[in-house]
Parts: structure tokens; sequence; C-alpha cells
């Protein structure tokens, strides 16, 4: 190992050296509480993204709602308590109760065709 090479991975070295250095200084001094506050900083800051992430699971978990369109029988996917368009027909829905629904205007009323087979006249 050469000297060089000594100094090269030295230079790396030099932040996390100084910033040891620095806070063995404080806690020596009795500034205690400084280097205390700044721990509970650095940990919180490592600790805000792995509960953001986890949080947002979650809620992304309850919000999802996978159903059909109760026009064109299409499946997808959308969030609860919103507006979409079904992808396949351009039908308005509203999200609800994850379920999808026709979005209609007040006082419309929804009806569903049912096919009634007729009889022939031999019968």
């Amino acid at each position: 190992m050469s000297f060089k090479t000594f100094q090269l991975n030295l230079y790396y070295l030099r932040p996390w050296l100084t910033f040891i250095l620095i806070v063995w200084l404080l806690g020596s001094l009795g500034l205690g509480w400084l280097v205390n506050s700044l721990l509970i900083i650095v940990g919180l800051l490592l600790l805000a993204p792995v509960v953001a992430f986890f949080g947002f699971r979650w809620w992304l978990q309850s919000n999802l709602v996978s159903d059909r369109c109760p026009v064109c029988k299409y499946e997808f996917t959308g969030l609860n308590q919103t507006q979409i368009n079904c992808p396949n027909c351009g039908e308005a829905l509203l999200v609800q109760k994850h379920r999808f629904q026709r979005l209609t205007p007040e006082g419309t009323i929804d009806v569903t065709a049912v096919e009634i087979p007729t009889q022939s006249a031999e019968d």
C-alpha cells in the first residue's frame, strides 16, 4: 500500500472523521443537549421516509377500488370518492363505497332493461 493510496482513502473519510471529531468535542464541552438534538433530527430524517412509505401504502390499499363498469362490464381500477370515466365506453362514473356507479343528473331515473322471451303462437 503506497502513501498516495493511503492519502486517497483518507480523502473520502475526511468528512466523516471531521463530523465525529466535532460531535466528540461538543459532547466533551458539556453541550450534550446539542449533540442529542442533532442525533434526534438525523433519526427523524431517516425514519420519516419509512413512515411515509408505509402510510402511503396503507392509504392506497384502503382507497384503491377495482370493479366493473356498470354499463359495459369492463374491469378497471379507480380511487374511492372520485369521479372517473370508463376507459372502454367513456361513461362518467362515480366511485363510492368501493363500487362504480353511473353519474346521472338529478332527477334521472336509471332503469335496467330485461329481455323477456316471446312465446310462439303454437304454444
